[in-house]
């Protein structure tokens, strides 16, 4: 089986400049070598059919043919050097510390504003800014206990931050699961491979989520919270509640008595001691947000704040999630940790400044522009592959509502070997990892890999044609 491709003009996260392999590549490259074509296509098989009799899926919201796809899986690993993964560890940890110290700054004294570091303005117009958590502290005052922040690599193979998912990232069940089918695939050459484990996920969620607990109690209660069925990440709120061995529960299954939560159960109610919500703000208690949700808990939001009941993550962390707020955490990390930050963000302008919203109009065709509260790539304009009617559009749509958008420096994405049409090829990638925040903070040594599986293209969401790969990061480097 040879890996032969183009791969110039990028930075290739397999081979160096010169064709040979990175050393860190070397054992699968060996490994590849000794299949055959007809063999390595028997394995890519084996683990399509293993990943959908176990319903390992995501749903597309607005797709007419299909509302529930299996995620596509590409059977060559991303593999990380354990240099290179420490870099990113310390990162990713000073990062977390940052946001949280800001999300309890700003519900509280807002320090960081006075000191004129971040403008009054950015929260007053943020949508996720809420009202309601002012002057409200959670348990042990930590805000995100659950963090998926996006990274990607330029043309020199540095790492950059693309953005932090703070409410409810997702994505981690397939994580795990690409790892399972890739022991099942390789079952002699993984133990030696020397890759760090990620199955252990579950059991640090669990811990993660238990700290969570405003209860003084050795064994509190913990409950999945899903919107339903209907919810695109459904199957990981099963996957991880049937993991961690909770129950998963949905608003009509939860009752709220005296300020305490309770979930119905065959024998009566049980009192809850964490909710792992996976439902947005807007939906989570429609006494206190949106009075038409059907999905949340009415009274929810008045137990959390009696200190009956932990949340995570913490109601009010779409903040730190905004794409605006996204462009401060270099500076969060310098004003509260007195850090340099480890890891760089992109380049960013701000459109609701008079001089950066001039720059993105006069330069739309040369950036990327992004709505500042969506994801999945939706609410994006990739300028360089747009038409001349989608930039004037998108131009109209910032002119409206700067505030609203961000721009950047498109980034040429790190590619990746990646099997496609019977061979392979480059594809781009990003990574997701995965940060647990409770008695300590602890980062996955892995994450979600994505893979932009159409050539040329950078978007690597699952909901626009995108695909995954295990990410193996090694024990030692060679």
């Amino acid at each position: 089986m040879q890996i032969e491709y183009d791969h110039t003009g990028f930075f290739d996260e397999m081979f160096e400049k010169d064709g040979k392999p990175r050393p860190h590549y070397e054992g699968i490259f060996q490994r590849l070598k000794t299949l055959s074509t007809a063999e390595f296509d028997q394995k890519r098989e084996a683990v399509d059919l293993s990943l959908l009799q176990q319903g390992v899926t995501f749903t597309v919201y607005g797709d007419e043919e299909s509302t529930e796809r299996i995620f596509p899986f590409d059977l060559m690993p991303r593999i990380i050097p354990n240099k290179e993964w420490t870099m990113l560890e310390e990162g990713l940890t000073q990062r977390i510390v940052a946001l949280n110290l800001f999300l309890k700054d700003i519900y509280h004294e807002q320090k960081i504003v006075k000191d004129g570091i971040i403008p009054a303005e950015v929260l007053a117009t943020g949508k996720h800014f809420r009202k309601e958590m002012r002057d409200f502290s959670p348990p042990n005052d930590i805000y995100i206990h659950i963090c998926g922040t996006d990274l990607i690599r330029d043309d020199n193979g540095d790492y950059l931050v693309l953005e932090d998912n703070g409410r409810c990232p997702s994505g981690v069940s397939y994580m795990i699961e690409n790892r399972n089918v890739m022991k099942r695939a390789f079952p002699r050459f993984f133990p030696k491979s020397g890759v760090r484990s990620v199955l252990d996920y579950p059991d640090q969620l669990l811990k993660t989520l238990k700290f969570a607990s405003p209860n003084e109690s050795d064994n509190p209660t913990v409950a999945v919270l899903t919107p339903g069925v209907y919810n695109s990440a459904y199957f990981e709120h099963c996957f991880l509640a049937r993991q961690m061995g909770v129950e998963i529960v949905q608003g009509q299954d939860l009752v709220v008595k005296n300020d305490f939560v309770y979930m119905k159960t065959t024998v009566g109610l049980k009192k809850v001691d964490v909710l792992y919500r996976r439902i947005d703000d807007d939906f989570l208690d429609p006494k206190a947000f949106r009075k038409d949700s059907v999905l949340g808990v009415p009274g929810l939001m008045q137990a959390y704040r009696a200190g009956n009941v932990g949340l995570a993550n913490a109601v009010g962390t779409g903040i730190a999630d905004d794409k605006v707020t996204y462009c401060f955490v270099p500076d969060m990390i310098k004003y509260y940790l007195d850090q340099e930050p480890i890891l760089p963000n992109v380049k960013t302008w701000l459109p609701y400044k008079k001089e950066d919203l001039d720059y993105t109009l006069e330069n739309a065709d040369k950036l990327v522009i992004k709505a500042a509260n969506e994801a999945g790539g939706y609410g994006m304009l990739i300028g360089p592959k747009a038409t001349k009617a989608e930039v004037e559009d998108f131009k109209k749509k910032v002119k409206a509502h700067p505030r609203d958008f961000i721009a950047q420096t498109p980034i040429s994405l790190s590619r990746h070997p990646t099997y496609c049409d019977k061979e392979f090829d480059g594809r781009h990638i990003d990574l997701r990892p995965y940060i647990l925040y409770g008695d300590k903070v602890r980062v996955m040594p892995g994450g979600l890999t994505r893979v932009a599986l159409r050539k040329g293209s950078l978007v690597v969401n699952s909901s626009q044609g995108g695909g995954s790969k295990d990410t193996w990061v090694l024990k030692q480097d060679k």
